[in-house]
């Protein structure tokens, strides 16, 4: 992954610096689906937050988001949108002024990327889980609320520019260093971002509360009668994965440099379960992976002549190929032919024994 950089040219750099990110969002659902045991549908809509907050800052970052000749910390859609001479015109531009001032700090925009994610997962957990809602339930609740906030993103066009969403944006910038979607410094970001974030997750489910998690996961009803607050084991887990698909959604607009409300349709929410399901849900490292192949796979497909109407079917046909005849995933395949070669081992070990120690072939 690291040595990457060293073989292919700037477009590929690029390109392999988004599926690494699809490979931490498969990081992410691994960890409510797999672990926590919640099959999270709205996924998208933590990914799609984090990424309009980093997009509103380098929005404004952007040399030429104020070129109407605005003295207002707006973007240039909004004086686009806003009808020239209607007596409502100052009115919405002083109101979007109040909204996006905090945003002209790119660091407000990055905090905000986690920050809002994660008061969503916390609010919707806490309501969801002290009321025992729990299995299909979540999921429908889920599903529902990540279209409700896609619907709101479009309709607001005045501030977020609908459909279009957040484009023409300016380079996040540490420092005196820019992070230009096509240089070495951008691609290592993200992979070492990737890298943190899976030996995090590692470390954390590893630790009591990640085991505890797995025994609620299994049975809740006796992780609750063992003393043990199942709900806020949940909405943890649930809000530490709102905040890895946040970091993901910023991490994919510093790489591909806009925002859009596509992040937010179901669409891509179910894709991410299928990213998680091939890799294997009860694997953080599976799933990552699972995520980056699926992607690649995707990509080859759609730009290969005579698949690219296609492709999506061929992803499904993928999906449950892998749901049928690999339940646990490539992670699981992997383990079961480890297994294979440790038990075999010891086998020859004691071949070698026998042939060569004389008082065991007189025994037999």
């Amino acid at each position: 992954m690291m040595a990457a950089p060293l073989l292919l040219d700037s477009f590929w750099v690029n390109r392999i610096a988004k599926y690494l990110v699809y490979g931490m969002l498969g990081i992410a659902v691994a960890l409510s689906w797999g672990y926590a045991g919640v099959l999270n549908l709205g996924q998208g809509l933590f990914f799609g937050a984090g990424a309009y907050m980093l997009a509103m800052s380098l929005k404004l970052a952007s040399q030429t988001s104020l070129q109407q000749g605005s003295d207002k910390p707006v973007p240039d859609f909004m004086l686009w949108n806003a009808e020239p001479g209607a007596p409502t015109e100052l009115c919405c531009i002083n109101k979007a002024s109040f909204l996006w001032l905090p945003f002209q700090s790119q660091w407000f925009g990055a905090a905000m990327g986690l920050i809002v994610p994660v008061a969503i997962a916390t609010v919707m957990g806490t309501i969801v889980f002290r009321k025992r809602i729990s299995g299909v339930f979540v999921s429908i609740i889920t599903l529902a609320l990540v279209l409700l906030v896609r619907l709101v993103v479009i309709d607001a066009q005045p501030v977020t520019n609908g459909f279009n969403g957040l484009t023409d944006l300016g380079w996040f910038k540490v420092l005196d260093l820019e992070f230009d979607p096509y240089i070495l410094p951008t691609y290592y970001l993200v992979a070492v971002s990737l890298s943190l974030v899976l030996f995090g997750t590692r470390l954390l489910v590893d630790t009591r509360a990640g085991i505890i998690l797995q025994a609620i996961r299994d049975d809740q009803n006796r992780a609750r009668y063992l003393g043990f607050d199942v709900p806020a084991y949940q909405t943890f887990f649930l809000a530490v994965s709102a905040a890895i698909a946040g970091f993901a959604g910023m991490l994919y607009v510093v790489v591909s440099e806009f925002a859009s409300p596509t992040f937010m349709d179901l669409t891509f929410s179910i894709t991410m379960v299928v990213w998680a399901a091939v890799g294997g849900r009860s694997s953080i490292l599976g799933a990552c992976i699972g995520a980056i192949i699926i992607n690649m796979i995707s990509a080859k497909v759609s730009e290969t002549e005579g698949f690219a109407e296609a492709w999506k079917a061929v992803i499904g046909l993928i999906f449950v190929l892998v749901v049928l005849y690999l339940p646990r995933g490539l992670a699981g395949l992997a383990h079961d032919f480890v297994d294979r070669l440790v038990t075999r081992r010891p086998k020859s070990a004691d071949r070698v024994l026998r042939v060569s120690d004389p008082s065991s072939q007189l025994a037999e």
